[in-house]
């Protein structure tokens, strides 16, 4: 059995509206919008009286998606909005953008914040990091040579 594709990468967030404006404003097109919550949630997710919302987002080439989720019950054990870039686990989603500029303007509209600095790599990108919802961390890419 080989995997097919990445279908998507899901995001838990506290302000579904919010983080599907941030995302948007990146230019990802929402596709759907739905709520859940019955014993088949519950299991698959392995916890109990599982109330969400969620939406999903697909890039404009199509091959990318993201699902954001707003739990509604149970509560979340909590978080660190502020985990460092170096901290285990999944750690942030990368994005080419063709005005890296202008991308990071709409992001800091949406209450995203610079994580670092805007630098040159390589002769070939310039980068940054941003933190948005949920303190995911967004990687803005304009390619430059």
């Amino acid at each position: 059995m080989t995997i097919q594709r990445m279908d998507h990468v899901g995001i838990v967030v506290d302000d579904l509206p919010a983080a599907i404006g941030f995302f948007a404003e990146l230019g990802l097109e929402l596709l759907s919008e739905w709520s859940a919550e019955d014993g088949a949630v519950d299991r698959i997710v392995g916890l109990e009286d599982v109330r969400a919302d969620a939406a999903m987002m697909q890039t404009p080439d199509g091959r990318g998606r993201i699902e954001l989720v707003r739990f509604n019950s149970p509560p979340s054990p909590g978080r660190s909005d502020d985990a460092p870039s170096n901290a285990p686990g999944i750690r942030h989603l990368s994005f080419e953008v063709g005005d890296l500029d202008a991308a990071l303007s709409g992001v800091r509209a949406h209450g995203g914040e610079l994580v670092g600095e805007v630098e040159s790599y390589g002769g070939s990108y310039r980068l940054c990091y941003a933190r948005g919802p949920a303190g995911v961390i967004v990687e803005l890419a304009e390619r430059i040579g």
